[in-house]
This record gives structure tokens, sequence and C-alpha cells, in this order.
């Protein structure tokens, strides 16, 4: 026996699917026509801005008030720039230079860009506060390790992207900075008392409320005195206790993606999380990006049946699936867009380069990148100064497989330039840089995370505060190495 019409289009009205390639499938369309709420957009979705119209134009066709996501953060997390980099600095650079009129005006630029190819809902600002060099999945994402600047910054984050007609998506709530694991792979748990959260990770989601923020991303970690064994995402003291009753949220509660290990190990599989999630208080579950139609079904499925056995109430669905129609709705905030900049990220990404050291003087240098794994957030986006390079040579190494002599004997009598992200949690990073410092001159680029760790005997340290295209073409051209 098939599943009630009416309760299967109650429950796909809760769900945020996804679709491989350029062009929706027939499934994606007609589930949208059936009540699914939405898709979310990733890389493998995009090829250029006609086709992304064209494929939002289609979904439309099945659901005009479709709910269109993606995860646009600038910076190292892009979806539209997935091929060449974002032309925007991320969050940490967007905190260093620290203008809130700028973070705004960058942020309604997304927002600009988003709404012309009929993307609704923007999954940013990430508005944790990354207090853990060390941490896997947040870093540059972050605005800062300082509550009160990550709170100005989130909000003018918020504003920038409502003001050009696009739902902003706050996250992770509770606050995913402090983690040193990944919850893509694992349910990190923050071991710390609820006081110490308000203090030091919940001030940005009380700005981003302030700021009217249409929806709130739930985190995939645990936080044992506020949700026991389970995730945030499963945690009704988490998502209506706090969020909507200390913090007086009144929008749509997005739940990080379902298939993610945090939440579908935790719960033994995708339908039961969604069960969970649903139960918690979360309104719109964004299943993850490997979907087809039959999962979807599955998702559905499992739901009905806990509205059937008790482990849903009806009245609790019918309230999400009613949130997640109001974001679908809603159309933008009153008053008008930031005008647009003329190279406005470029521009940013250069005000945010922070030199120890002297960088004059680097005259065809060697330049050294070395790899670095990305996260799943991130994807796998180009990276570093190669496509800015005037009249230099480049070279790929990895850091625990390379012999400083013979990077030494390589370069010769030019200056080396090493270029890492993260470089002090890379496998032998850190002691690449110090031996080849010690026997040649050396400058090091770091476009991640900026830790406290300095090479020892580097001419200087530059940092940028990020990996996008921007930050890559504003570092060669500190350096005095850009086209």
């Amino acid at each position: 026996m098939g599943l009630d019409p009416g309760l299967r289009r109650l429950a796909l009205g809760t769900l945020l699917a996804a679709y491989s390639g350029p062009v929706p499938p027939d499934w994606a369309v007609d589930l949208l026509a059936e009540g699914l709420a939405g898709h979310t957009l990733f890389g493998t979705n995009i090829h250029d801005p006609a086709q992304v119209a064209a494929s939002t134009a289609a979904l439309r066709a099945g659901r005009p008030d479709v709910i269109v996501a993606i995860d646009e953060e600038g910076g190292d997390v892009t979806r539209l720039a997935h091929a060449t980099g974002s032309p925007y600095p991320g969050n940490a650079a967007l905190g260093a230079v620290d203008d809130v009129v700028l973070t705004r005006q960058v942020y309604s630029a997304i927002g600009a860009e988003l709404a012309a190819l009929g993307i609704t809902v923007d999954l940013a600002p990430t508005v944790d506060v990354n207090t853990a060099d060390d941490n896997p999945v947040i870093g540059t994402r972050s605005f800062g390790a300082d509550p009160a600047r990550v709170a100005a910054h989130s909000a003018a984050a918020v504003y920038g992207l409502q003001a050009a007609g696009v739902a902003a998506c706050a996250k992770h709530f509770p606050g995913h900075g402090a983690t040193v694991a990944d919850s893509h792979h694992e349910l990190p748990t923050v071991d710390v008392p609820p006081a110490l959260l308000r203090q030091r990770d919940l001030p940005p989601f009380a700005a981003v409320v302030d700021a009217g923020v249409r929806a709130v991303m739930t985190a995939h970690i645990r936080v044992p005195a506020l949700t026991g064994d389970g995730p945030a995402t499963f945690s009704r003291a988490v998502l209506v206790d706090l969020l909507r009753g200390e913090y007086g949220f009144t929008g749509t509660v997005i739940t990080d993606a379902l298939e993610m290990k945090g939440a579908a190990l935790a719960a033994g599989g995708v339908g039961p999380a969604a069960v969970r999630a649903l139960a918690a208080g979360a309104d719109l579950l964004c299943i993850g990006a490997k979907v087809d139609a039959e999962l979807v079904e599955q998702v559905a499925a499992e739901i009905v049946a806990a509205l059937a056995d008790g482990r849903l109430d009806r009245g609790r669905v019918e309230e999400a699936a009613g949130r997640a129609a109001d974001l679908a709705t809603w159309t933008g905030a009153p008053g008008t867009p930031t005008p647009g900049v003329d190279g406005l990220g470029y521009a940013a990404a250069l005000r945010a380069v922070h030199v120890e050291g002297d960088v004059a003087e680097l005259t065809k240098p060697l330049v050294v990148q070395l790899h670095a794994d990305s996260t799943i957030a991130e994807g796998r986006v180009p990276w570093g100064l190669g496509p800015h390079l005037a009249d230099a040579e480049e070279i790929r190494a990895v850091a625990g497989e390379t012999d400083p002599e013979a990077l030494r004997r390589l370069a010769g009598d030019r200056p080396i330039v090493l270029v890492g992200r993260h470089l002090h949690r890379i496998p032998g990073g850190p002691e690449l840089v110090d031996a080849l410092a010690g026997i040649h001159p050396v400058t090091v680029v770091e476009m991640g995370w900026p830790s406290r760790w300095r090479p020892t005997g580097a001419r200087a340290f530059v940092t940028t505060y990020g990996a996008s295209h921007a930050n890559g073409r504003a570092a060669a051209q500190v350096l005095g190495l850009a086209g």
C-alpha cells in the first residue's frame, strides 16, 4: 500500500533535496510539483550563469515558490566559482579588515549575483567563532576568534544578503568554532558549560536574530550539557528552548546535511535522522549532496511512518512545513542592496593581507605550493598564486616527501616563495619550512587560518586569511609578482 498522499505531501514539504548534473532531472522537478520544498545546488550543478538561470527556471516550473539554496560563502567555500575560486575574500579576511560596511557590501554583491540567477536562499554566513586553531572545518570561514567582532560582521552579512532579496541562513548553531573534528566524518564534542557558550559562541547568533535573519542552520556537534549523547540537530533543548525561547528566533531552522556522519551515524540513517531532527524542532531538512528520487521517497516514508507510530506529532510536522513555506515565499527585506563596486572582492582581499618581515626585491622567485587537503565543505577548488604570477616559475610539492636541499638546488640564485594552507597542520610542513629557511631565502605565504606558529628564519611571513581567487591575486600583488 502506498503512502497517504496528504501525509506524503506534508513530509515532502520539510525536505531540501539535491540532484546531480547541470540540468534538473525529471524526478527533481516532478517531486517539486508533488510538494518537495526545494533543492540545494552544489558545484556539480554549476557550469555558467546562463545554465544556472535555466536550471532555476526549470525548477520553478515544477513549483513557483521552490526554495533554491546554495552554499555561497565567498572565500574558500564557493559553488558558483568552484572552477576558478571566488572573486570575493571569505569571512576571515573580512574580519581581519574589520570594516562592517565592507562586509555588508561584499555580501550584498554576492546576494545580487544569486538573486539574478534565481537562487533564493544562501546557506551563509558562517557565524561560528573560530577559537580552535586546529579546527578542520571552520577556520577561514569564520570572521575570527573574538565574539564581538564576529557578531558585528555576521549581522552586516545578513543585512547585505537580505537587502539583495536572498534569504540568509546563519550557521552552525550553537557554534562549531571550538571543534577539532569535522562533523562530515564524525560527531564532534564541545564539552563546555552553557554559560561559556553564551559568552563565546552565541553572541553572533543573537546578533543575526536581531538583524532579522530568515534561517539558522543546526550543527551536528555534541554539547553534553545541552544535547546529551546526540548532536544539537536532534536536541529540543538547543533548537526550541535555546534558539527560539532564549534568543527569540522565529524563522526557519534548517539542518546541516543529514547525510553527514555527525547526524546519520547518530541516528542510524538519513531517514531516522530526519525524524529526530523534526521532533527536536527543525523545520527544513537538508538531505545532502548525494540525493536521488529513491532517497527522497525513503525519507518521506520514514516521516510518514513516524507520524503513524507516534514518534512525530502531526502538528509539529505541519509547523515545520509551514516555516519552510514561509521561507519559500519570502521575497526580500525592506530597503535596497548596496550598489555594486567593480573589483570589490579583489580590493577587499588586498586590504586583508598582513605582512611580517621584508617582501622587497622578490625578483623571479621559485614559487613552491605545498599540497593541502580540502574539506568536504570547500570541495576541490583551485587556490594559490599560480594564476596571478607574471614572471615566476611555480612548482607543487608535498611537505613530507620534499627534500629542502633539493628545493634549494632547484631555486639556485632565486629566492623561494613557499605557499601553503594551514601550514601548522600539514604533516611535515613546519619542519620543511624551518629547514628550508635555514639554508635559503624564503618568504612564506599562509592562505589558511592564521595560527600562532611562525617559521624560524624566514625572510617574511604573509597572511592572506583565505585562499580564494581574490586572496591569491592580493598576495601576488603585495609580493610584486602579479601580472
